[in-house]
């Protein structure tokens, strides 16, 4: 997949099929739609044309919208499919201002040599997205492209897919918001210096500091997660919390990884979520939060067991 994020300079070489979204989740109803793209380009090359900034980080400033993926995070999912080119667009005002008949002209057809455009039923675009597919059609007929709609009930499982996946993560409920996905719902950050806490307790954790503020952030608790360190697939648990226990304050992402010995600081990776374990608890005393934390390794190694089954 040839990946376009310098798109003022960028021009397609080759006639294309064409859809159009945020794709944010690329989760198994975006996947369908892709499939569908694919399917149906007959002989073209396919195109997703996506957005970032989201488009409401940049037209309501108090926005409080958390995206499943990050750019980064949309990009390599994106890249496991069998799409030509991906080209992300740089959302902003004057953008937005665009109209319907100069955003299909000057963009779709002078820059991505559009020959087919396969979209949703309920697509608006343009200024004030006012143009809706019938506009589409209408201009296809005036610049000599084909308008595909993809149908209401999938583009319905999409709006619901993406709904609901942000509702589990929200509420904790991983391994419902994976069955949407179709994969493991995913973190990636810089391993950063923490209080060493983990450390005096025989539970060293990786501090993993996401730059996005954006990103959504799943429901505090303990989760059982992986990650692939140097090509190598490491077990862990995972607490995102405020270690109330220890009077913490700021909410914190941290990873204890299951034998394992190798410095990660300034390292960027990923954690995949498996399962949630529990809600973060305040204990009594820091030995009692250790005794708890055994407890919670000899259910994820248990949960190990049957995950490499």
């Amino acid at each position: 997949m040839n990946t376009i994020d310098f798109f003022d300079t960028y021009k397609a070489e080759n006639p294309s099929a064409i859809t159009i979204g945020t794709f944010d989740g690329v989760h198994l109803g975006h996947k369908k739609i892709i499939e569908n793209l694919i399917e149906k380009a007959d002989g073209l090359s396919t195109t997703l044309l996506t957005f970032f900034p989201h488009p409401r980080m940049v037209l309501q400033q108090d926005s409080t919208i958390k995206l499943i993926n990050t750019i980064d995070e949309r990009i390599q999912l994106l890249e496991t499919t069998k799409l030509d080119t991906l080209i992300i667009y740089p959302f902003n005002k004057e953008f937005s201002r665009l109209k319907a008949r100069d955003f299909v002209r000057d963009l779709l057809i002078e820059q991505l040599n559009l020959k087919k455009i396969i979209i949703g039923y309920d697509h608006r675009f343009g200024r004030n997205r006012t143009a809706n597919i019938n506009d589409l059609r209408e201009f296809g007929a005036a610049f000599d492209f084909k308008v595909e709609e993809i149908k209401a009930k999938e583009i319905d499982d999409v709006a619901i897919s993406s709904t609901k996946i942000r509702k589990a993560l929200n509420e904790g409920y991983i391994t419902t918001a994976n069955k949407y996905l179709g994969y493991e719902f995913m973190m990636t950050g810089t391993v950063v210096s923490g209080k060493g806490l983990g450390k005096k307790i025989n539970f060293p954790t990786a501090n993993i500091h996401i730059k996005e503020t954006y990103k959504l952030i799943p429901k505090q608790g303990v989760y059982f997660v992986k990650s692939i360190i140097d090509t190598v697939t490491v077990f862990g648990m995972m607490n995102i919390g405020t270690n109330p226990t220890v009077a913490g304050k700021k909410q914190t992402i941290e990873v204890h990884f299951f034998d394992f010995d190798q410095d990660l600081y300034d390292k960027k990776i990923q954690v995949h979520l498996i399962k949630r374990l529990r809600e973060e608890q305040k204990f009594n005393s820091v030995e009692k939060l250790q005794e708890q934390l055994q407890k919670d390794k000899v259910a994820s190694l248990d949960l190990i067991q049957n995950y490499n089954a």
